[in-house]
């Protein structure tokens, strides 16, 4: 009963998050950090760190994966479940409604502008999770490596104008950063021979 009853306030948590934030999963990230782990400090930043490298290669929008590793991690199958539906319910309604009346919608002139200002708080809600993230990233030269070529290669595709997914990005980092780990497991089997 005590799970349900904390599901259930995880759950609000995750419904004031996912009905107050513009702009999709990225956007959430920082509230997400700030809840968790600055303020209840359900995870610590490098569990936290490593929910987002998850869910970020994990099919689904990362802000609803991450709810839902949190709620799973805190409450179980339950604390899942209401996590789950916590971030997804606001924003589905919120969607739903707008989209019956969208067209009338947008032709409100404050409702443009609205949206124009939402688009910039958007922005530095994603860049301010972004350089949050890279101030706490362990400063090792695996992490520094990867971090450089891949900045390197964000900018020079976009200057180019060059098409290459971010889940390219994701696979080639997990990839490099399996190879290493399989090449120090084979120095230390070395080490013990």
């Amino acid at each position: 009963m005590k799970k349900l009853k904390n599901s259930f306030l995880l759950m609000l948590v995750m419904m004031k998050i996912g009905a107050f934030t513009f702009g999709g999963g990225y956007a959430m990230i920082s509230l997400l950090h700030s809840e968790f782990v600055e303020k209840k400090k359900y995870l610590s930043h490098d569990e936290f760190m490593d929910l987002v490298a998850v869910a970020e290669s994990t099919p689904g929008p990362i802000a609803i994966n991450m709810s839902t590793y949190i709620g799973y991690k805190r409450c179980g199958f339950w604390g899942a479940i209401f996590s789950t539906l916590g971030m997804c319910v606001p924003s589905f309604i919120i969607i739903f409604v707008i989209s019956l009346f969208f067209d009338r919608f947008l032709e409100i002139t404050w409702v443009k502008s609205a949206f124009h200002g939402i688009q910039i708080c958007v922005i530095y809600l994603i860049l301010s999770a972004g350089i949050k993230m890279l101030r706490q990233l362990k400063k090792n030269a695996f992490n520094i490596v990867v971090f450089t070529i891949t900045a390197v290669l964000m900018v020079s595709f976009s200057i180019f104008n060059i098409s290459f997914s971010a889940i390219f990005y994701i696979l080639i980092s997990g990839l490099f950063a399996l190879v290493i780990f399989l090449i120090k497991n084979l120095k230390e089997r070395e080490g013990k021979k």
